[in-house]
């Protein structure tokens, strides 16, 4: 009964301790899982942050490229030139297709519209005054301004991207120029989870973009009037009411819906918009259930099936520790049984058995230890071991065996010689192990000696072996030798340069094609270094590889150039680090080939290349500046020709104007074709503002053909060849190209930078990637070319990429001391 009474108590332990470790499993789980969607959340939201900001910022240079354009400040200073209206409105509807903008238009000083891309829509801005914006007010203190607020006309909310109008002196303001982008699909880019929720609000906490659309133009927190007021006055989000959400800020990172929904909360600010945040909410509810579904599915069945193991358990326990009693009685008995077999075996061995104190003093000795020492086991129980032993044996035994074994509590093999009692010698091995107290301490040994016929034996087998072992490497030395007669012709005949240095530099050994390069035979210049026997810059060439594989460990293929009789030639030199036998680096070893032929027929192939592509080039140019010029000036006077007769036509045969307004779309569409056509073949802005300008511009086109995001990043570059300029852009469009084409990315990164003299180009996709190995049997991906181009101007091409991993192309190209073309 006390038995069973034991362990049904501890089955109650067992039950209660497995429902304590659930509830703690399931509570560290709910920690973790917060923990990991907050690291997730600042991630998504730092994505989110860059977008907007991408977003909002990206007509930031083309409202600068557009208030700069002669047609709208002829506009300004001549308001009643129709012709300079009609040229102006060409400039803003090209611009607003081109930027797939929603609308273009130019204010006067005064804030009124005087042309927009939207004049002949229902919405229309031209006449309008819109002086009371911030971005005419700050615009007009000669700096760009951008604003976000909900058009007063067109109530779509939009990016307001302005910029001011000089006059031909470029000292007074004399207008505005303003691009709205639309923001109306913005919330539903941003791609998130249902339940998450993105809002950006302005500095009074006014929603402006919201994935949901409920909550547009609501407030984070209740307004005051005053905030009221100025909202009101300031025209930003129409006529209002601006009601609040409802959410609650509990702390910094938790917010609390009306319907008590909880939030985890993350808060951005905007970039360029001052006082404007990002907001990410979260809800915990859907975190905490991601974790409790799958837990109660699994914990139920696991607790009831436990519960019933608990009860198995304990009848099954109950009936074992009664079978357990009664097999320990059983033990007992073959313990005593195993006592006596043992002590039955100690004795019966054939083998010299014996047992020692700490104080040398023998304890016990098996039967077979007196029959071969000749003494009675009662004689030499609490006599010392070593008395048995000669005098050399036992002065070994005392310094040194027997303390070490003590602190050890092993030895093995140790050589004795003991004494028997009729006087005979014999020679043998003990071993032997310590027997220890509960607290470690070594209360007695247990030790074995062996017979020294045995190791007679052994010297026998080990003559034998080393008469083996001479044959052995007297044949060794004959194959060396034949070894070294084949080295030898080869270091003799090989056309190849061939040298062994030590780690110092020295010279071990030069082959007979060196000796007849240096003058110097292989003697001569045994023990000396390179600066010896060598001009200055060739053995500072030589030194530096060489150290750079003692330091590295590992072969390098380098070109070194040497002076001949006949003047310097090029060598394809591989070098790799020789080891002794310890595995230590000894030496350095060189085989070096005469490329001279090869490199002068690699450079006038690369010259000859090089001089294809500058052609190559130079056509696109004029077919650029053909198609730009020419085909471009007799596509625009068509299209006013028709647009003419159109305004002529329209009260008189409506047909034919219809037909002419057709016309004039059509133009319109080949005149952007054309003029795409003549960018891409040789972008204008690469030659007139460089080749900053020229990536920016390629990197923005790429994005909107292709829908995939892509981030340009520069650094302050200096002035470069047109060469190189040229180079690079090609690089970048032909990488930006294989991307679109092949990459199946959402994201690309272009980054130049300019480090310690030279410039860096870095592409990188996150798309589905491949096996470089691939690249030497491919003639896809333009990688040839790209690599070609890199070589031309003296520069390094790396492609690194692995599947689903993405692709990194990176190239570096020096740029001081470049001798090519100047900017």
């Amino acid at each position: 009964m006390r038995l069973r009474g034991i362990l049904m108590v501890l089955s109650i332990l067992a039950f209660l301790s497995a429902s304590v470790g659930g509830g703690l499993y399931y509570a560290t789980l709910r920690s973790d899982a917060i923990k990991e969607a907050e690291r997730r959340v600042a991630s998504r939201l730092d994505m989110v942050q860059k977008n907007l900001s991408s977003f909002l910022s990206e007509n930031d240079k083309p409202v600068q490229t557009l208030a700069g354009l002669q047609e709208l400040r002829h506009l300004l200073v001549h308001p009643t030139d129709m012709s300079a209206g009609q040229r102006a409105n060409a400039v803003l509807d090209h611009f607003k297709y081109s930027l797939k903008a929603g609308v273009c238009y130019l204010m006067d000083v005064k804030g009124t519209v005087i042309a927009s891309s939207n004049r002949d829509a229902p919405d229309s801005f031209v006449g309008e005054n819109f002086a009371f914006r911030p971005y005419f007010k700050q615009a007009f203190k000669q700096a760009p301004a951008t604003y976000l607020a909900l058009g007063v006309t067109s109530k779509k909310r939009g990016v307001y991207f302005s910029y001011p109008v000089f006059d031909d002196a470029e000292d007074h303001i004399i207008g505005l120029a303003v691009i709205k982008a639309s923001i109306e699909n913005i919330d539903k880019k941003l791609e998130l989870l249902p339940d998450e929720i993105v809002l950006v609000a302005d500095p009074n906490g006014v929603i402006f973009i919201s994935t949901r659309t409920d909550w547009l133009y609501h407030t984070i927190e209740p307004l005051s009037p005053l905030q009221i007021e100025e909202i009101t006055r300031s025209r930003q989000f129409g006529p209002g009411p601006w009601n609040w959400v409802g959410l609650n800020m509990m702390r910094e990172t938790t917010a609390t819906d009306q319907e008590g929904r909880t939030y985890l909360l993350h808060r951005s600010e905007l970039d360029n918009y001052p006082g404007w945040n990002i907001l990410h909410l979260q809800s915990l509810n859907a975190i905490a259930e991601n974790i409790s579904r799958p837990l109660i599915r699994i914990a139920g069945p696991v607790i009831l099936t436990l519960c019933i193991l608990i009860g198995l358990s304990v009848f099954f326990l109950y009936r074992r520790a009664s079978s357990d009693i009664l097999r320990r009685r059983s033990a007992e008995v073959a313990l005593r049984e195993s006592e006596e077999r043992y002590r039955s075996l100690y004795h019966d061995t054939p083998a010299m058995l014996h047992s020692i104190d700490a104080n040398s003093r023998l304890i016990t000795v098996s039967d077979y230890w007196s029959d071969a020492m000749g003494y009675d086991r009662e004689t030499v129980i609490g006599t010392r071991l070593t008395r048995y032993m000669t005098p050399e044996s036992r002065q070994y035994a005392e310094e040194q065996v027997i303390p070490a074994f003590f602190q050890t509590g092993f030895c093995k093999d140790v050589p004795y010689r003991f004494i028997k009692k009729n006087g005979e010698m014999i020679d043998v091995f003990l071993s032997a192990i310590a027997v220890r107290d509960k607290q470690g301490k070594i209360i007695r040994s247990l030790a074995i000696s062996v017979d020294i016929t045995e190791r007679k034996r052994a010297e026998e087998a080990l003559q034998q072996a080393k008469e083996q072992l001479a044959h052995y490497s007297k044949d060794l030395e004959r194959q060396v030798r034949e070894r070294t007669r084949e080295i030898s012709s080869i270091l003799k005949y090989t056309p190849d340069v061939v040298y062994i240095k030590d780690p110092q530099g020295r010279y071990v050994l030069i082959n007979t094609r060196y000796e007849e390069i240096l003058g110097l035979s292989n003697e001569r210049v045994r023990g000396r270094t390179d600066t010896d026997i060598l001009p200055a810059d060739v053995a500072d060439q030589f030194r530096i590889n060489d150290q750079r594989v003692l330091a590295g460990g590992r072969s390098l293929q380098v070109e070194e150039r040497f002076p001949h009789k006949d003047g310097v030639h090029v060598y394809l030199s591989v070098k790799f680090p020789l080891y002794d036998e310890s595995g230590q680096t000894s030496g350095v070893c060189s085989i070096s080939t005469d490329i001279t032929a090869e490199k002068h027929a690699r450079d006038q192939l690369r010259r000859l290349s090089a001089g294809v592509m500058a052609t190559h080039e130079a056509e696109r140019s004029a077919i650029a500046r053909e198609l730009h010029d020419e085909l471009g000036q007799v596509l625009t006077a068509l299209r006013m020709d028709s647009a003419w007769m159109a305004d002529r036509l329209k009260t008189v045969d409506s047909v034919t104007a219809k037909r002419a307004l057709a016309m004039r779309d059509l133009i319109d569409q080949n005149i952007e074709d054309v003029r795409g056509l003549a960018i891409r073949l040789r972008p204008g802005v690469l030659d007139d503002l460089g080749l900053v300008d020229a990536l920016e511009w390629l990197t923005t086109d790429f994005e909107k053909r292709t829908e995939i995001t892509c981030v340009f990043e520069h650094k302050k570059i200096p002035s470069i060849p047109n060469t190189v300029a040229t180079a690079i852009y090609r690089i970048t469009q032909e990488a930006l190209t294989n991307v679109g084409r092949h990459a199946r990315a959402t994201h690309v990164t272009a980054r130049l930078t300019s480090e310690n003299g030279d410039l860096n180009l870095t592409v990188i996709d996150d798309g589905r990637g491949f096996d470089v190995k691939d690249l030497a049997a491919s003639d896809g991906l333009g990688v040839v070319g790209m690599r070609e181009r890199a070589t031309l101007v003296g520069g390094k091409f790396e492609v690194s990429s692995r599947p689903g991993e993405g692709t990194r192309i990176f190239l570096t190209v020096p740029v001081i001391g470049y001798r090519g073309e100047s900017s």
